[in-house]
C-alpha cells in the first residue's frame, strides 16, 4: 500500500521523525542540496547574465544516486512533504526537490518543524502550506551574489595576489579585522597614575581633587600628591541604591557563538555543529528526542506553550516570587523572525536528566541554552550598591560594593555571570578610618583590541552583515585561506591578509564595505517579503561591479612571485613558487613560455602486499585529509581500507586482518583474533 513520503534534510532526523508519524509515512533524506549552480556560461558562473541572471542547476557532484533514490519513492507515494529546514536555505532545497522531483501542485504539501518532538511534528503536518517563492528567490539571490563575487574576485585575487579567494561578506569581515590590526599599530599608549588607599576590609581610589575630578599623569604629581596625604582619612558620603538586575533574553544564533566562545571557549563552527545535533535529535532510553528548538534564528520569541510550563516549573522548584516576565525584543531591523529563539524543546528536561546521554561538550552546551531560558522567565535580580567616599586633605578617593539581596534568576544562572559579593562595612558621615598603606601605580592606556571569535560575530551583527547562520562558515574561511592567524584566541591578519584587502579596497571600495553588505542584507530581505524584484537587485549590482573588475584586471599590479633560489633546467630562468586550486607549486617564471613544473615526489609508505593483485598496499589521504590504506595500482585495482592492514589473510573467511585499536579483526566477518 502507498505510504506518504515525507524528505528531510538530514538522515539522523528521518528515523526519529518516522517513528513519531508512525506506519502510513515513509521518511527518507535528501542529504542537504541536492543541486547547485552549473560551471557552464560566461565566466563559468552558470548564471545567464543577459537574461535576467536565470540560473542553471545541475545535480552536486554525488548525489545523482540519492536523486533517483528520491524520484523512485516519490513515484511511489500517495503524498509527497517536503520538510527541510525552517529557513530560506531549506525553502530553496524543498524547491529544488519539487523541481527535480517534477512534483504537481496537488500532490506535494511544505511543512516545517522547528522542533524535533513528537508533537511539535505531528502538530506540524497540521498546518501544511506551499513552497514559499519569494523566500526561494531571496536564497537564489545570495546564491547568484556569492557565485558572481566568489568566481570573479577569487580569479582576480589568485592572479594578482598571494591570496586565493574574496567573497561578499568574508572580504568585508577580513577588512575588519585588518582595520583593527592598523589601528593598533598606529596607537600611542599614555602614562597615568593611580593612587589607592588600602584598609582591613576594602580599597578606596583616588578620583578627585577639592571634589572635581582628577587625572595623575606623571610620577612626579603621584609622589606630590603622596607627600600631602596623611594616614587618616575621613568619610564624607555613603551613598546605597537599590538597583534590579534583569536576566537576558534566550539565545539567537549570534549571541549562542559569542557566549559558547567566551564561556565555554567553543570556535563558532564546533558551537554550530553541537547544536546541530542537539536540534536533530539524541537518543534517549526510549527514544530519540531533538533536545533544542531550531538552532539558526535571530529572534527572541518564545511559544505561548513554552512560557506557559516553565512558569509551571518556576512555580514548582523555587517558588512564585521568582517568575519573571517575558522578554520582547525592540529591534526589528535585519530580524527576519521566521521561528522562535534557541530554547530547550521541554522546560523539564533538564541537563542533569539527559548529561548520561549527552558528550561532554554536548552537555554543556545543552546546559548553557536550557539555563539562559529558564532564567529569561524568571524574576530580576535585586542589587544594593554601597558608594564611600573618603577624604584626605580635600583628596577624595571612592570605594565601591554591591550584595545580591534576592538573587531571582542568578538562582540558576550564576555559573554564567559574575556575581561576586562585595561587602563594604556601614560606615557613618564623618568616622576616621586610618589606612594601612597608601599606594601608587604606573599604567599606560591601551588601544583597541583585537578581534576574539565572539568580538567579531558581535561586530558584524551590529553592523548588519552577514547572516548569524553563516558566521562560523566566514571566520572558517578566512581562517583557512590564511588570511588570519590566531594568537591567544584572536584574530591576526598575515601579509597576505592585508595584501588581498588593501589590493580589494583599491579597485571595490564602493561594494566592498560595510554599509554596501549591509544594504545588499535588507535588498535581500525585501526580496523574502516580496517587496523587491530579485533580478533587478542583481542587475544594480552587477552594472556596479563589473566594470570595477575590468578595470581591476588592467590597472591592479601583479604580485611578484616568490624565488626558489633554484634554476629552471629546461630554460635556466629563476623558478618560483605560485599558488593554484591544489595548494602551491613551484614553476618556471618564465611561463607561458615555458611550461616546466617541479614534481614533488612524496614518499609513499608501504604497508603490505596487496591480496587481490600484486601491487601494495600504501597509506593514502582523502581529500579531506582522512587516513586510509589502498593499493597503488589504483584504478585498476580499488582495494582499500579504513583501519590499517597487518598483512596477514583472516583464518575464517580469507579477507585481510586490520588493527582497530588495540584490537586484530578481520575486514570482512566478526572475526577478531
Amino acid at each position: 500500500m502507498a505510504k506518504n513520503l515525507v524528505i528531510v534534510e538530514s538522515p539522523s532526523k528521518s528515523k526519529t521523525i518516522e517513528k513519531y508519524l508512525g506506519k502510513d509515512y515513509k521518511v527518507v533524506s535528501s542529504k542537504g542540496h541536492i543541486r547547485d549552480l552549473s560551471t557552464k556560461g560566461k565566466y563559468g558562473l552558470g548564471v545567464d547574465l543577459t537574461n535576467h541572471f536565470e540560473p542553471d542547476y545541475v545535480p552536486i557532484k554525488g548525489k545523482s544516486k540519492v536523486i533517483q533514490e528520491l524520484k523512485k519513492d516519490a513515484k511511489e507515494a500517495k503524498h509527497v512533504f517536503l520538510a527541510t529546514d525552517p529557513d530560506r536555505e531549506g525553502e530553496a532545497i524543498s524547491w529544488h526537490l519539487y523541481d527535480v522531483l517534477k512534483l504537481k501542485e496537488k500532490d506535494y504539501d511544505r511543512v516545517v518543524f522547528h522542533e524535533i518532538t513528537k508533537n511539535a511534528v505531528i502538530d506540524a503536518f497540521k498546518h501544511t502550506r506551499k513552497i514559499d517563492d519569494k523566500m526561494v528567490n531571496s536564497q537564489e539571490t545570495r546564491r547568484i551574489l556569492d557565485r558572481i563575487i566568489g568566481f570573479r574576485l577569487s580569479k582576480l585575487m589568485q592572479s594578482k595576489t598571494s591570496g586565493t579567494s574574496a567573497g561578499r561578506v568574508q572580504s568585508v569581515a577580513l577588512k575588519l579585522i585588518v582595520d583593527r590590526e592598523r589601528e593598533i599599530k598606529a596607537f600611542i599608549p599614555e602614562e597615568y597614575w593611580t593612587i589607592t588607599a588600602h584598609f582591613d576590609q576594602f580599597d578606596a581610589e583616588l578620583f578627585a581633587h577639592k571634589n572635581e575630578n582628577i587625572e595623575v599623569k606623571t610620577e612626579q604629581e603621584a609622589d606630590q600628591i603622596l607627600s600631602v596625604l596623611t594616614d587618616e582619612f575621613e568619610v564624607v558620603e555613603t551613598e546605597k541604591k537599590k538597583k534590579q538586575k534583569k536576566s537576558k533574553p534566550v539565545f539567537i544564533t549570534s549571541t549562542l557563538q559569542q557566549d559558547a566562545s567566551n564561556k565555554l571557549g567553543f570556535p563558532a563552527k564546533k558551537t554550530m555543529s553541537l547544536a546541530q545535533k542537539l536540534y536533530e535529535g539524541i537518543e534517549l532510553d526510549t527514544e530519540t528526542v531533538g533536545l533544542i528548538t531550531y538552532m539558526r534564528t535571530d529572534s527572541i520569541r518564545v511559544s505561548d506553550e513554552f512560557v506557559k510550563a516553565t512558569y509551571a516549573y518556576i512555580y514548582e522548584t523555587y517558588g512564585k516570587e521568582y517568575a519573571g516576565h517575558v522578554k520582547t525584543s525592540k529591534k526589528t531591523e535585519n530580524v527576519q523572525d521566521a521561528h522562535e529563539g534557541i530554547r530547550p524543546t521541554s522546560i523539564n528536561r533538564t541537563p542533569e536528566s539527559v548529561k548520561k546521554f549527552l558528550t561532554a561538550d554536548e552537555y554543556k552546551l545543552y546546559s548553557m541554552i536550557y539555563y539562559r531560558a529558564l532564567a529569561s522567565l524568571m524574576s530580576d535580580a535585586k542589587v544594593e550598591s554601597t558608594t564611600i567616599v573618603l577624604d584626605n586633605q580635600n583628596y577624595q578617593f571612592k570605594a565601591t560594593g554591591s550584595i545580591i539581596v534576592f538573587d531571582g534568576y542568578l538562582k540558576v544562572y550564576s555559573d554564567y555571570e559574575d556575581t561576586k559579593d562585595t561587602i563594604l562595612p556601614d560606615f557613618e558621615d564623618g568616622a576616621k578610618l586610618n589606612t594601612d598603606e597608601i599606594e601608587k601605580e604606573q599604567h599606560f592606556t591601551k588601544g583597541p583590541s583585537r578581534y576574539t571569535e565572539a568580538k567579531l560575530i558581535k561586530e558584524m551583527e551590529e553592523l548588519g552583515i552577514g547572516r548569524p547562520s553563516t558566521y562560523a562558515t566566514i571566520l572558517d574561511n578566512i581562517k583557512t585561506r590564511g588570511y588570519v592567524t590566531l594568537e591567544e584566541k584572536k584574530f591576526v591578519p598575515t601579509e597576505t591578509g592585508f595584501e588581498v584587502t588593501d589590493k580589494l579596497q583599491k579597485f571595490f571600495h564602493h561594494i566592498i564595505n560595510v554599509k554596501y553588505t549591509a544594504n545588499m542584507e535588507n535588498d535581500l530581505d525585501k526580496i523574502a517579503e516580496g517587496n523587491k524584484v530579485w533580478y533587478k537587485v542583481l542587475d544594480e549590482f552587477y552594472k556596479d561591479f563589473e566594470p570595477a573588475l575590468e578595470e581591476a584586471f588592467g590597472k591592479m599590479e601583479k604580485a611578484q612571485p616568490e624565488s626558489t633560489g633554484e634554476l629552471c633546467p629546461n630554460c635556466g630562468n629563476p623558478l618560483v613558487k605560485r599558488k593554484g586550486r591544489y595548494g602551491e607549486f613551484v614553476a618556471c617564471s618564465n611561463y607561458p613560455e615555458c611550461k616546466y613544473v617541479k614534481s614533488e615526489k612524496k614518499e609513499v609508505k608501504e604497508i603490505c602486499d596487496c591480496p587481490n593483485c600484486d601491487g601494495k598496499i600504501v597509506e593514502r589521504k582523502t581529500k579531506k585529509g582522512k587516513l586510509f590504506y589502498g593499493c597503488n595500482h589504483y584504478p585498476k585495482c580499488k582495494t582499500a581500507y579504513w583501519d590499517k592492514p597487518i598483512g596477514e589473510k583472516c583464518p575464517e573467511c580469507g579477507s585481510m586482518l586490520v588493527e582497530k585499536g588495540k584490537t586484530i579483526k578481520c575486514s570482512s566477518c566478526d572475526y577478531e583474533k
